[in-house]
């Protein structure tokens, strides 16, 4: 090994807090030269950066690699990024990925699209190679680049448009095969995550545009999360808000349906208003939310829908609930100059009286009585709606998104409402992209049967993002010894002086020689800029060389992670520096 000089160092510190940073975390990644952007969701990864990715990335391959039950283990594989278009429109993936598909055409006029992730790809090569359950399990992945046109990029590596992620993909013979796979993967994530000095709690997620069954996200707790998810303190039911689930009772069941009635309310166009007018709970009220509904065809098109859902009016819609129920590829919330355009009557629609448009009704607001809702004209609304008799719902499911306060489906506890980064998800997809590319295998019985499949993603900078959000202090990073760029930040003082430069080149190669990584700050700059350089690049320990320290026989040590600044022997110095490394 060779120490890196910082006079050399390519990447530089900045004085300046980045404009556009947008965390604490982005901004000392900027400011401490790791990461430059280069356009919005795009970043270049310096040198001491890369070298903190190249460690994440080891510990994920220690952990994929390693053994499981029925000696499967994670085998490496790399696929292109290039992926031609037919293969997501092979599993449909090419209108629920439309948003965020890169598509580009050759000379030839064929169409690719830069891989968003690659289940498609794997399955085909998966396809090519395996021909008997004698082949199976197999448990394969890759580290590779991913490409996502993110209308919204932000938080720095939180969301890309280019970024890297870990995928693997799980290939059994039948379900309980799959359930080991899963499993273990699930298990080997807890351990990537707490090596990486990310705290994490795995939560019930949606699987979304990939399909399959059961899915869990693994979310880094914080307030600059874009993910929800209700947690709660009692039996540990865990699930992001897209699919939590809680206690639902009605509140009006029992009363007596009351003859219907129309009522003058001007101005009065949101639930908030029309409760305190009319001095009731806004779970008296029958609210109106208006979509489009965007569903494929087997011609490649795409048709649209207006969609009306009724829910309480003291509830909010869960969009991925209601997708779900409608069967959807993607839904366009629909504000009050699009409702208005399309027609109806903004804050003061209903359901009672509409033709011609689908409904959607909350389970729960089917069950009330007696509730307030839109008479669909101009300032009038309606006492006394009941479902059944003044309307009907085309389809009745659960689409309430649930929210803290709400009472636990398992213990009826009240849940935490907390938010969060999600670091990683699992998927058991099943069969639905081994069927779609007929990558079938023989059973021991000589019959043709679709492999079971699992997907498992690891987003690397999001990761590195999360590491710095969370090992940070006011002065820059604390890097996890595992994952730091270089064991030891070593701060020459004076290095002018002869004395002073040999004392610091010799300690130096010790160090190496000792098996530790080195980062030399042999810059001519005063003691205050290499110490605030040393806390941002945040190295776990800094060994300071100067003429005072040399003039009593000693080097002093300080570690980044807190404590006082200490001398010891010059002499013993290597040993204490490995010794405090190693506590």
């Amino acid at each position: 090994m060779w120490p890196m000089r910082m006079s050399r160092l390519f990447s530089k510190t900045l004085r300046e807090v980045p404009a556009d940073a947008e965390t604490e975390g982005h901004r000392l990644l900027v400011r401490s030269g790791m990461i430059t952007p280069i356009a919005a969701g795009v970043y270049a990864y310096m040198p001491l950066g890369l070298r903190v990715l190249h460690g994440i990335q080891s510990i994920i391959r220690e952990e994929m690699d390693r053994e499981g039950p029925d000696g499967r283990a994670g085998q490496e594989l790399l696929m292109s990024s290039l992926v031609p278009i037919e293969f997501y429109e092979r599993s449909g993936r090419d209108q629920t990925m439309a948003e965020i598909l890169f598509r580009l055409t050759d000379h030839h006029d064929r169409e690719f699209a830069l891989g968003p992730t690659h289940e498609e790809v794997f399955v085909e090569v998966f396809k090519r190679n395996v021909q008997s359950y004698r082949d199976l399990p197999l448990m394969l992945y890759q580290i590779a680049t991913k490409f996502r046109d993110e209308p919204r990029p932000r938080g720095g590596l939180i969301r890309l448009r280019q970024f890297t992620m870990k995928d693997l993909y799980s290939f059994d013979a039948d379900q309980e095969g799959l359930d080991v796979s899963y499993q273990m993967m699930f298990d080997a994530y807890v351990r990537v995550f707490e090596r990486c000095g990310v705290p994490v709690i795995p939560v019930l997620a949606d699987s979304g545009a990939m399909g399959g069954n059961d899915t869990h996200e693994f979310l880094y707790l914080t307030e600059i999360g874009e993910d929800r998810c209700l947690l709660c303190p009692k039996c540990g039911y865990a699930a992001n808000a897209e699919v939590a689930t809680f206690v639902k009772e009605p509140a009006y069941a029992d009363e007596e349906p009351k003859p219907l009635e129309e009522i003058d309310t001007p101005g009065l166009t949101t639930i908030e208003a029309l409760a305190d007018h009319l001095g009731v709970p806004k779970s008296k009220t029958c609210k109106a939310v208006f979509y489009t509904a965007s569903y494929g065809d087997e011609h490649g098109g795409a048709r649209k829908d207006p969609v009306l859902v009724a829910i309480r009016g003291d509830m909010d819609v869960n969009e991925s609930k209601l997708r779900n129920a409608l069967g959807a590829i993607e839904l366009e919330y629909m504000d009050e100059g699009a409702v208005t355009r399309a027609g109806f009557v903004a804050g003061s629609a209903s359901a009672v009286g509409l033709e011609n448009m689908k409904v959607v009704a909350d389970d729960l607001v089917v069950q009330e009585r007696n509730l307030v809702a839109g008479a669909n004209k101009p300032d009038k609304h309606l006492l006394n709606v009941n479902h059944d008799r003044d309307w009907k719902a085309d389809i009745v499911a659960d689409v309430a998104l649930a929210a803290g306060g709400m009472l636990c489906s398992n213990c009826q506890t009240p849940m935490d409402e907390r938010r969060g980064i999600e670091m990683g998800q699992v998927f058991k997809l099943g069969v639905k992209y081994s069927e779609a590319f007929e990558a079938f295998f023989l059973d021991a019985e000589g019959q043709q049967r679709p492999a079971v499949m699992g997907s498992y993603g690891i987003g690397i900078e999001r990761l590195l993002a999360a590491i710095v959000e969370d090992n940070r202090d006011e002065a820059g990073i604390i890097w996890p010894r595992q994952l730091a760029p270089y064991d030891v930040h070593l701060v020459g003082l004076q290095v002018e002086k002869p004395e002073v430069r040999e004392a610091a080149e010799t300690l130096v190669a010790e160090l190496e020689s000792a098996g530790l990584s080195v980062l030399y700050d042999d810059r001519e700059e005063s003691p205050g800029v290499k110490f605030n350089d040393a806390d941002l690049l945040g190295m776990p320990l800094r060994v300071t060389v100067s003429p005072r320290n040399l003039d009593k026989g000693s080097v002093e040590l300080r570690r980044r992670d807190g404590g006082e600044n200490e001398l010891v022997a010059r002499d013993a110095a290597v040993d204490e520096i490995k010794a405090r490394l190693e506590s």
